[in-house]
């Protein structure tokens, strides 16, 4: 059984023309080492990340390798943006899984909508919507292809 969180990144700047390189407020910051601290109680041990890239992913990414130092597998991959397709998302996810079976967490850093959409990919039936910072935690059998959403967190809050 492999355990798989889903994260969106940490409050972000206001829109603008370019999206890709929105940062993080100081907001965004708290909760992102607010929520890589909660992590860090959960599992003592992240062994692979997948981050989208634009800047307020990998902002959040980095707040959470602070206290998961030793990940074993890390990856920025356009996959996870807000606009990709889910259901590519998931199977690039999975086909990873597959590929390191000796990887049994996973932590993605993504974006609204994709975040929602991927747990829904995982676990069908099930979209949360997701708070900035939060994380769904997803008990996922690779052989059955089963997917089991334990909880959402967010740094404000734990809930299901």
């Amino acid at each position: 059984m492999n355990r798989i969180f889903i994260m969106r990144h940490g409050q972000a700047e206001p829109m603008k023309a370019d999206d890709v390189s929105r940062q993080l407020t100081l907001l965004g910051k708290k909760e992102a080492d607010d929520m890589a601290v909660k992590l860090s109680l959960w599992i003592p041990q992240l062994d692979a990340l997948l981050v989208s890239p634009y800047l307020r992913a990998q902002q959040t990414a980095a707040q959470i390798k602070r206290r998961h130092p030793k990940i074993e597998f890390e990856q920025t991959c356009a996959d996870f943006i807000p606009d990709a397709s889910p259901q590519t998302a998931a199977d690039y996810l999975l086909a990873l899984m597959a590929l390191n079976p000796n990887l049994d967490t996973w932590l993605i850093v993504s974006h609204m909508p994709m975040v929602s959409y991927l747990v829904d990919q995982l676990c069908p039936g099930k979209m949360p919507i997701f708070n900035t910072a939060a994380i769904a935690e997803i008990e996922f059998d690779l052989a059955t292809q089963a997917g089991r959403l334990v909880a959402i967190s967010s740094p404000q809050v734990c809930t299901l």
